[in-house]
């Protein structure tokens, strides 16, 4: 059975009731993180924290926890739901304004609610690692404000939607003619045997998982630039990889219909896509080794 974490208790996650004058539910006024843990150790989590306090800063919201308070609730929820053996989770944690009569202004005090919950991390299949994923591109139709990690997912919603509807794995979005990022992921392309992935800006998340792809990127000896990534380029790329914090380095093969390069996972994703792995390992020595980018 899952556990939760609902306002500093643990339980069945079927147990929770949020209230429906809860903001984050009438108005969308909540943020959230992702954060992985692999064999019962967190993964980046200073990483990830540092971004939700920059979310709730954006909204001008206070955490209602401190950093280690933040730590020993994850590592608890992680100790709850692995069972006997220790197994890859995706917690999913949530903080709103808290329960207010509706009003679009901000509530005068109040606590806010805060809900964590953990999901089982799929490991990549072998289909993936032999033939890629495909993915679609779609307009950028979201707010400009997609720097916050802000619950208000709508637009990411129906794009994913409609990539699945054409037996897509993900949306990758177009503004202006340029990439922004994916419908849930950040985007990286091989133009020219340069690694390419758009600037930090308002029209992207901070994804913590790219901060990591571009590190182990330089350090396998790949050139690294963050710039435009304009639909053209994308068109053209030897290679096109999704990250992001549960999915880790997913390479795309068809794009719209068409192949990707040669049409399956490229040298440069295979060599980042283990040197990911490494460093999963580095982080927590006690999992098995895996080949790394040397």
């Amino acid at each position: 059975m899952s556990v939760a974490y609902f306002n500093g208790e643990f339980m069945p996650l079927e147990s929770v009731r949020i209230s429906p004058l809860d903001r984050g539910f009438l108005f969308g006024d909540s943020v959230y993180e992702v954060i992985p843990s692999y064999a019962g150790q967190l993964f980046l989590l200073t990483e990830h924290l540092e971004r939700l306090q920059r979310s709730l800063d954006a909204i001008r919201l206070e955490s209602p926890l401190s950093l280690d308070q933040w730590r020993a609730m994850l590592e608890e929820l992680v100790r709850r739901n692995e069972g006997d053996e220790p197994i890859d989770l995706g917690l999913y944690l949530q903080v709103t304004r808290g329960v207010a009569p509706r009003d679009h202004a901000f509530p005068a005090v109040g606590p806010p609610t805060v809900f964590a919950m953990a999901n089982p991390i799929a490991p990549l299949p072998d289909t993936t690692r032999q033939a890629g994923v495909a993915a679609v591109t779609g307009p950028d139709t979201r707010w400009s404000r997609c720097d916050i990690k802000a619950t208000t997912l709508l637009a990411n919603v129906l794009a994913r939607q409609e990539a699945r509807e054409q037996d897509a794995v993900e949306a990758i979005l177009l503004r202006d003619g340029q990439v922004t990022e994916g419908a849930a992921s950040n985007v990286f392309a091989l133009v020219d045997g340069t690694l390419v992935t758009p600037p930090l800006a308002a029209s992207l998340l901070p994804g913590v998982t790219r901060d990591l792809v571009l590190r182990l990127a330089a350090q396998c000896g790949l050139d690294v630039v963050e710039r435009d990534l304009s639909e053209s380029e994308l068109r053209a790329a030897d290679e096109i990889w999704l990250t992001s914090s549960t999915k880790e380095l997913l390479p795309v093969c068809r794009l719209d219909g068409h192949p990707v390069g040669a049409g399956f996972p490229g040298p440069a994703w295979k060599a980042i896509h283990a040197a990911y792995q490494q460093a999963k390992c580095d982080a927590h020595p006690s999992r098995t080794a895996v080949e790394g980018c040397a």
